[in-house]
């Protein structure tokens, strides 16, 4: 009996192959942009460990200071396992050289190659450097290298010895310090003067930290993708129940038992997992590699961090895939086997039964998404981690998707009240009966529309945010980049009747309550006084950092460590201060302090001034830059104007969302196709409502017509209702999850141009949608409109 229950129940497919089709493409899109976006993820943090192992030395304690190999002598003759690190990056690339001493440093898959002669012999000689094979072609001129897998790309390993040369110092980093077999010796901070322990960051690494908030947003972004995408198999999946209704009530009434009919439809969307998993698996492979660059560029531009930019296969990604695919068909299914179980027998069939049904779940459907957006509300105001701001976000868009249909049940019924004429109050009447058909496809498009307004909202914000801050701190003409110190002081005194002033830019690493970070210098000068942005400050803040009397931070350290003005930071080799101000910082993601000139070189004497900040009148910027090039034979990257930083730091900050706009795109793109999906569906399922207005004397045409109008007033007012949700989303992102995850929180700013446009792009898309079965309608025989009145129904 089940086989033939199952033969029966594929009967529907094969005359409805289209419906088929759209179900397993729906199930292929949801599953694709989630697999996707996690191959992605996947491939971002094996490069992460990659590096971890070459950077981080498997998360060894280090020594930090100003150290030198003798220093590294020193702690060896008393006994300390230790092994000296450079890390900088290599002089006009943007790759990141890493010294190491291959005799001292721990084993690993990185440096295996030495244990060959030739390449340890050349490697101490400074013949070659260690590289990821993709990275050989970056090398600059005169440097030779050797590929070997299992190097993150982007990074170049050389000997300690070679490292210095390249880079022109005689100073090393850090010393690692390793298991030392002894015990009783010399504190490493007493026998090296002035240095300082540094535990390790713990799992992940620096990096890893630093881009937990971007993957955190990526995978938001599949879970969306997937979310829109499922919708779509929700709506084929209850419009193929609907379509079976007759069926379900013809199988029960020839004996075949409830249980055993669940279990049949359990079997179909099992093999249609199946099916629509393993294309959004291919679709996912597809989606990663053509974002896998971009992703990479936002990586290296925002953090630093560079991703190989080939996918690699992996298993836990494609069995999620499958898992989802089924999780999804799980939820899209259940409701309707729940109902179809529960029902009389020959309940399936009978409308009036499915609709008490449906308006059973509307009821659930709007106190649950009430219920989420008074959950939002609570999170809005008492969320304080990454976690519970992403909660806040999809308790919005899910309650506001919930109480759509509800919504416009209702601004429907109000406008059929006010109607006039025979034709109007019929097309209210029937845009308030296609709600429950056109729900879901709905809810989908106000996700992806609500989505698209909240990011470009925030992109927006961001955006103009972003360049009025760097006018402000960028405030000087010319910024220079002297080769050595000796250099810069002969620059310096060059520049001294030439210009308005030369602001010398000092900086040195150091552990800003217990995390990596930078302290700079600052010279006490109007340029900082008139343009600085300060978010907090105490009275006379730039007189009393010029004093030494405290230090400014920059907001991420602010807000992570709760230090404002009236407490005190811990800037670890640069002493305890009490905070005067805090400055914002966007884009920078690590902590950052300044202290005065004077209380700087008191704490970091050796640190040397080899950049400055050059004001000079705007007309005589270009000739300042000609006579410094040509009287100190500087490359052009070392003499860079204003505009020019300006111009690399906005276009690295487009980089940045150029994955979150085309993920926004598939979004919009799939509620679209889950709007035509629904409405072609639905079009063969409308015939005996259309068939008595085209007995009253209505033509086709006119009937088609209202159906394209019905589709594009319902879309419009899904977008109308998407504004203020999307709105809403903005100002979480600016005011909740944009400083949990990056530390600082940004001015909402409207732009109403840009709602229009979507809005557009939303309406076309549902005219799009509509056309196909509004041409059908318009097309149909007259004697298939006779038909319906011969029919049961």
């Amino acid at each position: 009996m089940m086989a033939a229950a199952l033969r029966a129940l594929g009967g529907h497919w094969r005359r409805h192959p289209l419906q088929l089709l759209t179900l397993v493409i729906g199930l292929a899109l949801a599953t694709g942009l989630w697999t996707g976006v996690q191959a992605i993820n996947a491939q971002a943090r094996s490069s992460y460990a990659e590096a971890a192992v070459v950077l981080d030395r498997d998360a060894l304690p280090r020594l930090t200071g100003e150290l030198t190999l003798q220093d590294f002598a020193a702690a060896r003759r008393a006994g300390w396992n230790v092994s000296p690190v450079i890390e900088a990056r290599v002089p006009g690339t943007s790759l990141r050289l890493v010294g190491l001493d291959p005799f001292t440093s721990p084993p690993g898959s990185a440096t295996a190659p030495l244990g060959e002669t030739e390449t340890l012999v050349a490697f101490l000689a400074g013949e070659t450097v260690l590289v990821a094979p993709n990275t050989l072609s970056e090398l600059p001129v005169g440097l030779s290298g050797t590929g070997v897998d299992g190097i993150a790309p982007g990074i170049v390993l050389a000997d300690i010895a070679a490292a210095q040369r390249i880079l022109e110092t005689d100073r090393i980093d850090a010393l690692l310090i390793l298991p030392t077999p002894r015990d009783g010796l010399t504190p490493l901070t007493e026998l090296i003067p002035g240095s300082a322990r540094q535990e390790p960051a713990g799992e992940g690494g620096d990096i890893g930290r630093l881009t937990d908030s971007f993957h955190l947003n990526l995978t938001a972004f599949g879970l969306l993708a997937f979310a829109v995408g499922l919708f779509i198999v929700h709506a084929a999946i209850g419009l193929a129940f609907e379509q079976r209704r007759p069926l379900f009530r013809t199988l029960r009434a020839l004996g075949l038992p409830s249980r055993t009919l669940t279990l049949c439809l359990a079997l179909e969307l099992a093999a249609l997992t199946l099916a629509g998993g393993a294309i959004g698996i291919v679709l996912g492979y597809a989606v990663a590699a053509a974002l896998l660059p971009g992703v990479a560029a936002t990586l290296s531009g925002l953090y630093g961090a560079r991703v190989d930019g080939g996918l690699t296969l992996s298993p836990l990604w494609w069995l999620s895939g499958f898992a989802m695919a089924g999780a999804g068909l799980a939820i899209a299914g259940g409701r309707s086997l729940w109902q179809l179980a529960t029902l009389p027998v020959l309940a399936p069939a009978m409308p009036r039964a499915w609709a008490q049904a449906r308006i059973s779940t509307l009821r659930l459907q709007a106190i649950t998404g009430v219920a989420l957006l008074a959950g939002a509300a609570i999170l809005a105001l008492t969320a304080t981690g990454l976690i519970a701001g992403f909660l806040l976000l999809g308790a919005l868009l899910l309650g506001a998707a919930l109480l759509l249909p509800p919504l416009l049940m209702r601004v429907l019924s109000l406008g059929a009240r006010s109607a006039t004429g025979p034709v109007t109050q019929w097309l209210w009447a029937d845009a308030r009966q296609q709600i429950p058909g056109l729900s879901l496809a709905l809810m989908a498009l106000m996700l992806a529309l609500s989505a698209n307004i909240g990011v470009s909202t925030m992109v927006g914000s961001f955006r103009g945010t972003f360049t009025g801050w760097l006018d402000q701190r960028l405030a000087a003409e010319l910024y220079l980049y002297a080769e050595d110190e000796s250099q810069a002081r002969e620059i310096a005194r060059f520049l001294e009747d030439r210009v308005d002033a030369v602001l010398p830019i000092v900086a040195a690493q150091a552990n800003l309550e217990g995390a990596p970070g930078e302290i700079y210098g600052l010279l006490d000068h109007a340029t900082y006084r008139e343009n600085w942005p300060l978010l907090d400050q105490v009275p006379d803040v730039w007189s009393r950092l010029a004093a030494g009397e405290g230090a400014l931070v920059n907001e991420q350290l602010a807000r992570r460590e709760d230090v404002w003005t009236g407490t005190h930071v811990d800037l670890g080799s640069g002493g305890r201060w009490p905070v005067l101000g805090v400055y914002s910082d966007y884009g920078n993601p690590r902590g950052q302090a300044y202290l005065g000139l004077d209380a700087f070189r008191d704490r970091f004497p050796e640190t040397s001034a080899t950049r400055f900040a050059v004001r000079v009148a705007p007309e005589r910027v270009e000739a300042v830059s000609e006579q410094l090039a040509s009287t100190f034979d500087l490359a052009p990257d070392r003499v860079v104007n204003q505009a020019e930083i300006k111009q690399f730091s906005l276009n690295v900050f487009e980089r940045t969302f150029a994955v979150t706009g085309a993920l926004n795109a598939l979004t919009l793109g799939v509620a679209a196709f889950a709007l035509w999906a629904s409405l072609t569906t639905l079009s063969g399922m409308r015939v005996p409502q259309v068939a008595p207005l085209w007995a009253l004397g209505l033509t086709r045409a006119r009937i088609a017509q209202l159906d394209l109008i019905r589709a594009v007033g319902l879309a419009l007012l899904t977008a109308l209702l998407a504004i203020p949700v999307g709105i809403g989303l903005a100002w979480a992102l600016l005011a909740v999850v944009n400083v949990q995850a990056f530390g600082w929180r940004l001015p909402l700013r409207v732009f109403p141009v840009d709602w229009i446009v979507l809005s557009g792009w939303a309406l076309l898309a549902a005219a799009a949608a509509a056309a196909l079965p509004a041409a059908r309608l318009w097309r149909m025989p007259p004697a298939d409109l006779v038909k319906v009145f011969a029919h049961e129904r």
